[in-house]
């Protein structure tokens, strides 16, 4: 089949199309033929290298993290889904690689695919839904009534974590840039910030939570916009001693975090307010919850671009640019 891989960490020049073996499928896997895959910015740090401390990945390594696509195939103990049957997903992370013809996805990774959505759209979905579930849902409980900030609220997470928080019933804020103001209020939000102009530690006060995506010093000043027993939950913020934990990572991995981690954490502890760091998984229990609300009209997918096959390269150029509203897609199959 033809894939998307690296041989070697780098930039765009180690990705390249190569022909690779179609999966082996295993008795709880279901083979899918992927028709459309997703473009994150973790693919972005897969393919520098950055997250090769927690994800030693073997290569060469086929790229890519979320999926729509038809089953072709499936194990002899899956039941619940059959040959026909249009699925989406993101895979579990030791078994990536949706650049690619064909994957192997066990079978509680994968939901049927929203019934309103194309197969591009839906590839839009399951890394940024999950990641805004976990955060809003799992992790913080958003209830209504309370008080959220979400940053980047024009990128992928973002886009997806203003609606989801909406229908939770959450005041929302985001921060973006002036261009975007009157989009994300379409999306939901309530306070927008312009990054560029204002700060926004020093106009918002008492939230509950806030959805970073930032990391950095926007994870910093984000502690101030908290009232005492809030959340900060990170995506792009260092590793907690918790997620180094659950992970199973080595003694001295767990130890490397811990010491990333301690300005923060000190910080919200002397705010009174808990840091988490969150490392989205696959979950397709949580995705068909997310399809509900994508055909009951709650949430919509936001797609920037697709780009062809042949474009993949091309196509995680463009996000690393920083310039994408919303998802970028790769459409794998005419």
């Amino acid at each position: 089949m033809k894939a998307y891989v690296i041989d070697r960490y780098g930039a765009s020049s180690a990705v390249r199309a190569a022909e690779m073996p179609e999966p082996e499928l295993g008795g709880s896997d279901v083979l899918v033929e992927i028709h459309a895959a997703s473009v994150n910015p973790l693919d972005l740090k897969i393919r520098s290298g950055g997250l090769k401390m927690v994800l030693p990945y073997r290569l060469p390594l086929i790229l890519g993290n979320d999926l729509a696509g038809v089953v072709v195939r499936v194990g002899a103990r899956v039941r619940g889904y059959k040959p026909g049957d249009q699925v989406y997903a993101r895979p579990p992370q030791e078994r990536i690689g949706t650049f690619a013809e064909y994957i192997a996805v066990s079978e509680d990774a994968l939901a049927p695919k929203p019934h309103t959505l194309s197969m591009e759209e839906a590839a839009a979905m399951p890394l940024v839904g999950l990641t805004g579930w976990q955060a809003l849902v799992e992790m913080a409980n958003v209830r209504q009534g309370q008080k959220v900030l979400i940053h980047a609220g024009s990128g992928g997470v973002g886009s997806f974590a203003i609606q989801l928080a909406k229908s939770l019933g959450a005041y929302v804020a985001t921060t973006t840039s002036a261009a975007n103001r009157a989009w994300v209020q379409q999306l939901g939000a309530d306070v927008v910030i312009d990054y560029k102009q204002t700060d926004f530690s020093g106009v918002l006060h008492d939230y509950d939570v806030v959805l970073d995506t930032q990391g950095g010093e926007a994870l910093m000043r984000s502690v101030r916009v908290l009232k005492p027993g809030g959340r900060l939950i990170s995506i792009s913020g260092p590793p907690d001693p918790d997620f180094a934990k659950a992970s199973g990572a080595p003694w001295f991995v767990r130890v490397a975090m811990g010491l990333l981690s301690y300005r923060i954490r000190k910080l919200a502890r002397r705010h009174q307010v808990r840091y988490s760091f969150l490392f989205m998984r696959a979950d397709g229990t949580q995705l068909r919850s997310i399809a509900g609300l994508i055909d009951g009209g709650v949430i919509r997918p936001v797609v920037d671009k697709v780009f062809p096959f042949a474009s993949t390269a091309e196509a995680l150029d463009y996000v690393q640019t920083g310039r994408a509203k919303g998802k970028v897609v790769i459409k794998v199959k005419s």
